[in-house]
């Protein structure tokens, strides 16, 4: 027995999910109109709106991913900076330039 199943073009697949997201008629009459089952209309448009969810989710991670790094780079050179200061400190300190700490 061969699998009577249906493979559509991607293109089919998203022409038929964005009228069903934009609700441009039931999902009967899109059914009918593009020759596809109501069910298959309702996973492909669950599918894309997951789809369009995940898209935006990537640019959001991508952006915390270079603030990360940004975050560490900042810490370190504040640290370095640190050490700089303090060292600073304690050469003008043993100098014995007037006005210098102690």
């Amino acid at each position: 027995m061969t699998s009577t199943r249906k493979n559509y073009p991607a293109a089919l697949k998203s022409k038929v999910a964005l009228a069903a997201l934009r609700e441009d008629a039931p999902l009967s009459e899109l059914s009918v109109k593009f020759g596809v089952h109501a069910a298959v209309i309702s996973r492909w448009k669950r599918e894309a709106l997951q789809s369009l969810e995940e898209g935006f989710k990537g640019k959001t991670e991508r952006v915390a991913k270079d603030h990360t790094a940004e975050l560490k780079e900042l810490h370190a050179k504040i640290g370095e900076l640190v050490i700089e200061k303090d060292f600073l400190e304690q050469a003008w300190g043993r100098s014995g330039i007037k006005g210098a700490k102690k």
